[in-house]
């Protein structure tokens, strides 16, 4: 999933470590698990794979001490820019891109069908880069998750038959919570699948 999320997001620009660990948090939600410590070895895959490359370097900027008077804050920005102007060496950050291969490996991860192991997560992540599926992809894609949770629904209920004596007042409303959650999923769901087949027509 990590793999897929770098290769979409370096498929729209450049980025560098630091910027696409924050556009991963903002993609995937804070407790995403994309940390450094896994962003960077799966960097290191992908560049050995081919996927992506290192195009350029950026110096690392440090923050400029905000000090509440605009006339010390402008100066401190413009001292930055000179010294960023003469520098010949220091700390830099890569910039990666995606190459052709990569472009391929992207196209695969996001079309490949996972069956019953597809999470809440992967789903998501996919259709957040769905506008890069041909239309047939896409309503693939909003199918089988539809059918993952008619699935889960039909189970659901099961178990709640089959526990209904058994559980106390909260246990029930969690249940039922479940239950009404994976009923609004299906019904958007299918109203994507409406909206996306009627603009293939």
């Amino acid at each position: 999933m990590l793999e897929l999320a770098i290769l979409g997001l370096l498929k729209e620009q450049a980025l560098h470590g630091y910027e696409l660990k924050k556009r991963l948090s903002e993609m995937l939600g804070p407790f995403s698990g994309a940390s450094f410590g896994s962003l960077y070895p799966a960097l290191r895959r992908l560049e050995a794979a081919g996927a992506v490359e290192a195009v350029a370097s950026d110096p690392v900027a440090r923050p400029i001490p905000m000090t509440g008077s605009l006339g010390g804050e402008l100066a401190a920005f413009a001292a930055r820019r000179r010294s960023a102007a003469g520098a010949k060496g220091g700390r830099t950050r890569r910039v990666y891109a995606i190459t052709s291969s990569g472009q391929q490996l992207f196209e695969e991860l996001l079309a490949a069908d996972s069956g019953s192991t597809d999470d809440d997560r992967t789903f998501n992540l996919k259709l957040a880069f769905a506008r890069h599926l041909p239309p047939a992809g896409r309503v693939n894609l909003l199918e089988r998750r539809r059918a993952q949770l008619v699935q889960r629904l039909s189970q659901a209920r099961a178990n709640a038959r089959a526990r209904r004596g058994l559980l106390d007042a909260y246990s029930r409303s969690v249940l039922e919570h479940c239950r009404e959650t994976t009923e609004r999923d299906i019904s958007w769901l299918e109203q994507l699948i409406a909206a996306e087949k009627g603009s293939v027509k």
